[in-house]
């Protein structure tokens, strides 16, 4: 085995000189579901991995919902990636970001200027919001594709909703969500139930009837991908928690408190979540391979890129003659896929036989979960009819804690989860961070003051 972390390894990765070594380097670009999942399916096949991400964790994206909202912790969702070492000696994680693909040389580049030595490349490097060109959205709204930015979503709504009780106006405090997928069903349905629970508890300041949670998407239904029953359901469950629906219509500027609709609607918004859609990052169109709709990479039925030698792409970047969802089972089983393919074609290489006949990759769907609520859910699941309520909220938290990377994952979402359900009643405490500083608007400021003046001439007059 190749040892990674010896000086002359570390020389030949920044000099770009071929390792020497009769084994095959795999190097993987993201740690996210599908590069994770590709690293493990290697875990005993005679090669040496190294999974490249600019973060040291995974995040568990689906419950990023639930750390900007304060039911979960960053760290509930995190899984570090280098943990992953403990059960997979021919694994090495570093951290960096790539920068180039060298697809005839068989190399990367990185951000800070070390190159690296390939003999199969799996780009498992994600997407991040697509704003459409929307005026305004990228400097003022608030997407929730990141820990990070989940993590700044929820400081910054506390930070503002401090401001709001703070204030002596009679405006409204109005949340706007943008984009009716999952994610954005899921964050208008848990701002809702807060405002009606705990707000009224923990802001008393704030009239309740000047708040408000709005979600906006250009389709006419929410969870387009659902059935028309799972959509009704939805839409009629969110009504009855107090969203604001505005179906059927595109936004056509984000402004940093007002988000104006396509038929000229200007809505007040206090914080703008962003869950319209994702797109390919920018840099992936510098690497010289193709790319298709929504800039994802494209791929033969393989999962390998088209008119490439020895590149894969797996999971939400990648695209093939049907597009998968990018969702996380694709992602997990792509990945795992293409790690057994390898492993397979190493093998072979090993023992000096043919490269084996591999089946294509065939999805196979498990099934769609979005939740709305306490008790409330949209579960359609191969093999079992589609359910609605509580049942489907039952299956929506098991898979979620199944599928998360580790048992103290599990453990934690579930105590907190389980808190949160048990101590609905009675239990109004919140996981906060750093929230910014409370800052009043001039207008607020400059009316408090002449209040106060104005307080303080008429006790001076007695």
């Amino acid at each position: 085995m190749t040892d990674f972390n010896s000086p002359s390894t570390a020389q030949q990765e920044r000099t770009a000189e071929p390792r020497r070594s009769v084994r095959e380097h795999v190097v993987i670009v993201g740690g996210g579901f599908a590069g994770l999942s590709a690293a493990r399916a290697l875990k005993d096949a005679e090669v040496d991995v190294t999974l490249i991400d600019k973060n040291l964790y995974n995040t568990f994206q689906p419950l990023l919902y639930q750390v900007a909202t304060a039911t979960l912790n960053p760290g509930d969702i995190s899984y570090f990636l280098r943990s992953a070492r403990a059960k997979q000696k021919n694994l090495r994680v570093v951290r960096g970001e790539v920068t180039g693909v060298d697809a005839e040389g068989h190399r990367i580049e990185l951000a800070d200027g070390r190159r690296m030595r390939y003999h199969r490349l799996v780009l498992a490097v994600g997407v991040t919001a697509n704003f459409f060109g929307t005026p305004g959205a990228e400097e003022h709204a608030f997407p929730l594709y990141t820990r990070s930015q989940a993590i700044k979503l929820r400081d910054t709504l506390f930070g503002r909703l401090e401001t709001a009780a703070q204030s002596s106006s009679t405006g409204d405090v109005r949340v706007v969500v943008i984009g009716a997928g999952p994610t954005g069903v899921e964050t208008a349905g848990a701002l809702a139930e807060q405002r009606d629970k705990d707000f009224p508890v923990i802001y008393p300041d704030i009239d309740r009837s000047r708040m408000h949670v709005t979600l906006v998407d250009m389709a006419p239904n929410v969870l387009m991908p659902f059935s028309e029953g799972s959509r009704d359901y939805t839409a009629s469950a969110l009504r009855e928690r107090g969203v604001d629906l505005r179906l059927g219509l595109g936004v056509k500027e984000v402004g940093p408190d007002s988000v104006t609709l396509e038929d000229g609607t200007e809505l007040p918004s206090m914080i703008t979540v962003w869950a319209a859609g994702v797109t390919s990052y920018r840099r992936v169109g510098t690497w010289g391979i193709p790319q298709g709709r929504g800039g994802r990479i494209e791929t033969d039925e393989y999962l390998r890129v088209k008119g490439v030698e020895d590149i894969f792409a797996v999971g939400d970047a990648s695209v093939g003659d049907d597009a998968l969802p990018q969702l996380a089972q694709p992602a997990l089983q792509g990945g795992k896929y293409v790690g057994k393919l390898i492993a397979a074609e190493s093998r072979a290489k090993h023992a000096h036989q043919p490269l084996p006949a591999h089946e294509p990759f065939a999805y196979n769907d498990k099934g769609i979960l979005a939740t709305i609520g306490r008790n409330s859910a949209v579960a359609e699941v191969e093999g079992i009819p589609n359910l609605t309520g509580f049942p489907a909220m039952a299956i929506w938290t098991g898979v979620h804690l199944v599928t998360l990377l580790s048992n103290r994952n599990r453990l934690a979402s579930m105590v907190n989860l389980g808190s949160r359900y048990l101590t609905w009643r009675g239990g109004h405490n919140v996981i906060v961070g750093d929230t910014p500083p409370t800052a009043l608007p001039p207008s607020e400021i400059k009316a408090q003051q002449a209040k106060a003046a104005e307080a303080k001439a008429g006790a001076g007059s007695r």
